[in-house]
């Protein structure tokens, strides 16, 4: 195990703690099981780890909301088993669902979490106008709650837990379902309280870029520490075995990642830029890989990434996911388009949602749909699947025109909405037969497709669970699987990885990729802008307009260049949104 403290004093100490969950009529769950770890005091400590190794039980543990089963667990020297209202007392604890109250306005909300903290009058004068500051939502203390994008509601809520001065901050997962302009404005937050005023702060992420830029990380894996120390010590796990692939240009890095998986040797691979970037088990760089050809392979700079992937496989021993093989792949026609559409308007009153967008997607294309929380995305999808009504424009989707018969099109496509959809008190069996009934499949023909869903997204060991009990990514291999029942030529996903951690999110496109070489059309939203690689054409969306649009490659090179730094998707998604805003007057964002 890593161990590298140094010398500051620590403010929450864990000494082989112990904590079991057993539910009535399901199996007893080991959230932690003999955890121990150190976070230093005025530093920034991540918790990475896959869905399922304890991060939120830690957490909840350390506020006193949860108590261990066994160990010790003491957090600014108080006992947490002994005096948890003393610690609730000094802290300060923003859960991945924080309860704002969308019926109150911004000031409200945080007037009421004042109250419920005791802030005086005076502490509100010193402490509001910073928050405002910090937060940039002094111009929105006027507006309901429930009208914030999803990023101001993520401030808003660090507000609100902010408004008395923690000793220790507490932060669950706090950028999921965030776009990389919010993200980059929550971190800028985070970073300032932790650079000026020395704050301590634990968080747990999704993302491992964020973990990167912590001074201290936390490795969790099915309840056990693997690794801990600073983000440098767990990136050299992956010294000399991290390797880039230039592609000629008739390669495609989605397709290339995607054989290399194959390879027994390899412990990850992603597109990265037009490449392949791919980890080995040793570092013996392409050696006879068929998956690289002609490729020209070099080695490459690790990152914090490589290191908890090559960390991950070797200590918990998982394999890729295999790719998904379909029954009756869809047939091609050449060059057919799957989607086409043509100043497309969507108004809500006097609020226009969408603006006049127009694109055309390839039948077994990827097409990835990017843009801030409130740019129309979600509205976007609700009309391309026939569930919500464009008050003008043209769509054609698998042949139909969506605007005149839905019904048409409806058979033909599969959604995955953005949170999970599905009926939680249905076993995850249940739920696919009712889905199944719901697409029309009677007989042999339902038996073959549910047993066809079980076996291609692995879900076998959790048949008989509530759907509403799994974790995050067997949740959204479910949503998935359902989707696909009845054999879409066209599959809609909107968000579908956020909040999943990077091994679910890896599975999650290696079957994408599956299906697209199939000849399934797929559109995909994604707040992971390195998701957004896997794409054929991507379309950047903010106010209800489409920005830009092309291949990856012509996207990246609209990001603002920096000396010695290689722009990357998400630099350019945020230089392309802040250009459009600083040339256009702000509007109103859908919620």
């Amino acid at each position: 195990m890593i161990n590298t403290n140094g010398s500051a004093p620590s403010v929450l100490v864990a000494r082989d703690v112990h904590k079991r969950f057993a539910p009535p009529k399901l199996p007893a769950v080991q959230a932690l099981d003999g955890v121990s770890f150190e976070a230093p005091r005025g530093m920034l400590t991540a918790l990475v780890g896959p869905d399922g190794a304890g991060k939120t039980t830690l957490i909840r543990l350390a506020t006193g909301l949860l108590r261990a089963d066994s160990g010790e667990l003491t957090v600014l020297g108080i006992d947490a088993a002994a005096d948890p209202q003393q610690i609730q007392d000094r802290i300060s604890y923003m859960p991945q669902r924080f309860g704002l109250y969308e019926d109150l306005t911004v000031a409200e909300n945080i007037d009421l979490y004042a109250d419920l903290h005791g802030v005086t009058p005076e502490a509100r004068a010193e402490r509001y106008p910073r928050l405002m500051e910090m937060t940039a939502l002094g111009p929105f203390k006027g507006r309901l709650a429930g009208k914030l994008s999803g990023g101001m509601k993520q401030k808003l809520g660090l507000a609100c837990t902010l408004v008395r001065s923690p000793e220790l901050l507490l932060l669950d997962e706090p950028t999921v379902g965030v776009d990389p302009l919010s993200r980059r404005e929550l971190w800028d937050i985070v970073r300032q309280l932790v650079d000026t005023q020395g704050l301590t702060v634990l968080l747990s992420t999704a993302y491992l870029d964020e973990a990167e830029r912590c001074g201290h990380v936390i490795v969790l894996h099915q309840g056990k520490v693997l690794a801990q120390g600073r983000p440098s010590d767990i990136t050299s796990i992956a010294n000399g075995k991290v390797f880039v692939a230039e592609l000629p240009e008739e390669q495609s890095p989605r397709g290339v990642q995607s054989r290399l998986l194959d390879e027994a040797d390899v412990i990850d691979a992603v597109p990265d830029g037009g490449r392949v970037r791919f980890v080995r088990g040793v570092g013996n760089g392409a050696g006879d890989s068929k998956a690289l050809n002609s490729a020209k392979v070099s080695p490459a700079v690790p990152r914090f990434e490589d290191g908890f992937m090559s960390l991950l496989r070797r200590v918990a021993n998982q394999e890729h996911a295999a790719a998904i093989a379909l029954d009756r792949p869809p047939v091609a026609h050449g060059d057919e388009v799957a989607v086409h559409v043509r100043n497309l308007v969507r108004k809500f009153g006097a609020f226009t949602a969408v603006d006049h967008i127009s694109f055309d997607v390839q039948r077994g294309a990827i097409f990835g749909l990017l843009g801030p929380n409130g740019a129309g995305k979600t509205t976007t999808f609700r009309m391309l699947c026939g569930l919500l009504s464009a008050t003008d424009g043209e769509l054609r989707v698998a042949g139909a025109d969506v605007r005149h018969s839905r019904a048409a099109a409806r058979g033909r496509l599969g959604y995955v909405a953005q949170k999970f959809s599905l009926y939680g008190a249905l076993t995850v069996f249940e739920n696919l037969e009712f889905f199944a009934s719901a697409y029309g499949l009677r007989g042999a023909r339902k038996s073959a497709r549910i047993t066809w869903a079980m076996e291609q997204f692995e879900l076998g060991t959790h048949a008989q669970e509530p759907s509403g009990q799994l974790p995050g990514g067997f949740k959204q291999r479910l949503a998935m699987a359902a989707a696909l029942l009845h054999e879409p030529e066209i599959l809609f996903l909107d968000e579908p990885t956020s909040g999943a951690d990077p091994l679910a999110r890896r599975a999650f496109w290696r079957r994408i990729t599956a299906l697209a070489e199939q000849g399934v059309t797929i559109i995909v939203t994604t707040h992971f802008m390195q998701e957004a690689e896997y794409c054929d054409q991507i379309a950047i969306m903010d106010a209800g307009r489409v920005l830009a649009a092309g291949r990856p490659s012509e996207i990246r090179h609209l990001a603002d260049l920096h000396k010695g730094h290689e722009p990357t998707m998400e630099d350019a998604f945020i230089a392309v949104v802040e250009r459009s805003r600083r040339a256009t007057p702000a509007r109103e964002v859908a919620a």
